[in-house]
């Protein structure tokens, strides 16, 4: 998402819970991890396949899972995850609301195509257009953090970026996420970017992910750098691989 006409170009339903399943524990040499006996197997994230799984940094402690409701959906849900060597991955929030893309998921997101990019990626730069929260990631304050117009079902996009994520989508780390749409896209511009967590509309985005405010501020201020967060998003069956 790009400001204003290049801000919107970037850019429900509870889950049952799934099963907790098992998973082989980490290397020695992962966070937290300590030497000699070999730990019992810890608890993976549910409804994450070995695919899927294998994508997610050995560093990274912290994992925001967004899953779609299905690949054509613009609904979906966040739940908030944290690792530790001794647990392995465990829930610290309830399932969120969210909205995605109009069209739901893809596996390789064009820009204007209305859909919301899979896969895992970094979680290093916010802002908005209110004060900051109180997260530890870098936040940049701006007016420009603006979103005039309307969604796709009427509904004002006012206050939509009041607070932003950068989700690292073909984006440069660090920096302003209003940066997206101005500096060069490694993957080239026809690839679409400036894919935010933001503020929910009441309606579907053109390619990111919306949260009610509160649950915005929550993610903020939970989001911690040391831990190197990243998001997992895509559609259940696409996380299940």
């Amino acid at each position: 998402m790009l400001i204003a006409g290049l801000l919107v170009g970037g850019c429900t339903r509870a889950a049952a819970p799934s099963p907790v399943v098992e998973t082989p524990p980490r290397p020695a040499s992962g966070p937290g991890a300590g030497g000699g006996v070999e730990a019992a197997p810890a608890a993976a994230i549910p409804g994450i396949g070995g695919r899927t799984r294998d994508l997610i940094p050995e560093d990274a402690t912290q994992a925001v899972v967004v899953t779609g409701e299905d690949r054509h959906s613009p609904f979906s849900t966040v739940v908030l995850y944290e690792w530790t060597a001794a647990t392995g991955w465990q829930a610290v929030s309830d399932s969120w609301p969210a909205h995605n893309g109009l069209k739901g998921w893809t596996d390789e997101h064009w820009a204007g195509d209305k859909r919301s990019p899979i896969g895992v990626f970094g979680l290093t730069d916010s802002g908005g257009r209110l004060p900051d929260p109180g997260t530890r990631l870098p936040y940049h304050r701006s007016p420009l953090f603006n979103a005039p117009g309307r969604g796709f079902l009427g509904e004002p996009l006012a206050g939509s970026f009041d607070y932003v994520v950068a989700i690292n989508y073909n984006r440069r780390e660090g920096g302003s996420p209003l940066n997206d749409g101005v500096v060069q896209r490694p993957m080239g511009s026809e690839r679409g970017g400036g894919v935010w967590f933001h503020v929910d509309h009441g309606g579907p985005t053109q390619a990111c992910v919306s949260l009610d405010e509160e649950h915005m501020r929550e993610l903020l201020r939970w989001l911690d750098p040391d831990r190197e967060p990243v998001v997992v998003m895509g559609d259940v069956d696409a996380l299940a691989r």
